[in-house]
C-alpha cells in the first residue's frame, strides 16, 4: 500500500487536515518551483523563447495523462465555470430539450445552463437527491423516463462535493449515449483520485482544476473536449487559437482560422508561468503514485473512519454509493453548533456542507490523523 506521503508536505504533526476537498496543501516540490517561477518573473530577460510553449504543453500533456486523453483534446482554463461556459457555447442545446443536473450540485456545471434556458428553450431539471445516496440510479431513472422531453445534456459531478455521493459513469454515459444525449463531467473531485479514460468513457467534455486533489493552486483548470465539438467557436479570441497570427510575423494577421484541436479553446493570458509549471509538478505527483494506489490507501482511511465511528447518532452513507476519498456524515438530529469550531481548537479540520460534515483525507493523511479525529468526535457526539 501507498504510505503516508507527510514527510512531502510542510504540515506540523500536530495539525490533523482533513479537508482536501475544499483545498489541498501544497506539496514541497510545488512551493518549490512556485518559488522560482516568481523569481523568473522578477527577471524576464532571462527567460528563453521556447519557455512559455514548453511549459504550456508540459501541464497540457500532465493532464490528459490523469483522464487517458489525447493532449491536442485538452484546453488551458482558469475554472471549472469556465470550461463549462466553454462548452456551452461549443454545443448549442436544442429548444424543447432537458438539461440534467444534480440536486445541490456545485454550482459550476449548474448555473451556466440555468442562466440558458429561457432565451435557449430548455429546461434545466433537477435530479433530486436519492433517499438512498444512489445517485447513479436516480441519474439512469431520470435519463430513461418516459413521457418527459428529450434529454440533450447532463451536465454532472462524478463525485457530489457536498456528500461525497459516487456517480457511475459509465453506467450513465451508456444511458445517455442511448437517448443520444451529451454529457459533460466536473471531474473536480475525481481527477486524479479515480481512474478515468476518455477513449474509452467517450464523454463530452471533462473539466477539473488543480486547487483541491491535485495538489495545486487556484486558478490553473482543464478541458477535454471531444473532438466533434473542436468545430467550436472559442469563449475568447486570441492570437494563439488562430493559425497564423504572431507578433515576430512580417504580417500578423496572417492566417486567422482557428487551430484544428482542443487548443483553439486554451484561455486568454494563459502564459501563467509561475502557477502553471506548480500545477505540472502536482499533477504528474499523483500520475506518479497513480490512481489504484491513491484510492487504495485513502479508501482504507475512510473505512477506517467509519467503522471507528460505529455506535453514534450519525448517517455514513454505503460503501458502495460514496467516492473513496471522502466521507460525509449525516446528523439525524443536526448537526451541533460548533462542532466544527471545536474540532478546529484541536487542529483536526473538516468542512461543513449543506448540513453535513464533510471528511476528506489525502496522501498526506495517516491513520494517527483519523484515530484522532474519531476520539474527538465520540467526546463531543453522544
Amino acid at each position: 500500500m501507498l504510505p503516508s506521503q507527510r514527510a512531502l508536505f510542510d504540515i506540523p504533526r500536530e495539525v490533523c487536515y482533513l479537508n482536501a476537498a475544499s483545498w489541498s496543501p501544497l506539496p514541497l516540490p510545488v512551493q518549490e518551483v512556485g518559488r522560482i517561477g516568481v523569481a523568473r518573473k522578477g527577471r524576464p530577460w532571462t527567460l528563453d523563447a521556447d519557455f512559455a510553449g514548453e511549459q504550456h504543453e508540459r501541464a497540457r500533456n500532465a493532464a490528459a495523462r490523469l483522464i487517458g486523453a489525447d493532449p491536442s483534446d485538452v484546453a488551458l482554463i482558469s475554472s471549472v465555470g469556465y470550461g463549462v461556459a466553454t462548452a456551452a457555447k461549443a454545443m448549442p442545446v436544442p429548444r424543447g430539450s432537458r438539461v440534467l443536473v444534480l440536486q445541490d450540485d456545485h454550482s459550476s456545471p449548474v448555473l451556466e445552463w440555468m442562466t440558458r434556458a429561457g432565451a435557449g428553450g430548455f429546461t434545466v431539471e433537477m435530479v433530486m437527491r436519492p433517499s438512498d445516496a444512489d445517485w447513479t440510479r436516480a441519474l439512469l431513472a431520470a435519463i430513461a423516463r418516459r413521457g418527459a422531453a428529450p434529454v440533450a445534456l447532463a451536465s454532472i459531478s462524478s463525485v457530489h462535493w457536498s456528500d461525497g455521493g459516487m456517480v457511475d459513469l459509465d453506467a450513465v454515459a451508456g444511458g445517455l449515449r442511448k437517448q443520444g444525449a451529451a454529457l459533460l463531467i466536473d471531474a473536480t473531485h475525481g481527477a486524479g483520485v479515480m481512474a478515468m479514460d476518455v477513449r474509452t468513457l467517450d464523454p463530452d467534455f471533462v473539466i477539473f482544476p488543480t486547487y483541491k486533489w491535485l495538489l495545486g493552486p487556484y486558478g490553473r483548470a482543464f478541458l477535454y473536449v471531444a473532438r466533434r465539438h473542436q468545430e467550436g467557436i472559442p469563449l475568447e479570441q486570441t492570437s494563439y487559437g488562430r493559425r497564423a497570427v504572431r507578433a515576430e510575423q512580417d504580417t500578423y494577421f496572417a492566417d486567422t482560422r482557428y487551430v484544428p484541436d482542443a487548443r483553439r479553446f486554451d484561455m486568454g493570458e494563459r502564459d501563467h508561468f509561475i502557477s502553471l509549471e506548480m500545477a505540472s509538478v502536482g499533477m504528474e505527483m499523483m500520475a506518479a503514485w497513480g490512481s489504484s494506489a491513491v484510492v487504495e490507501r485513502l479508501s482504507m482511511l475512510t473505512a477506517r473512519l467509519a467503522d471507528g465511528l460505529g455506535g453514534l447518532d450519525i448517517v455514513i452513507p454505503e460503501t458502495r454509493v460514496r467516492a473513496p476519498h471522502i466521507l460525509s456524515l449525516g446528523f439525524p438530529r443536526g448537526m451541533p453548533a460548533g462542532l466544527v469550531e471545536k474540532l478546529a481548537a484541536e487542529h483536526i479540520y473538516v468542512a461543513p456542507r449543506l448540513g453535513r460534515m464533510r471528511i476528506s483525507p489525502h496522501v498526506y493523511n495517516d491513520e494517527e490523523d483519523v484515530d484522532r479525529l474519531v476520539a474527538a468526535l465520540r467526546r463531543h457526539l453522544p
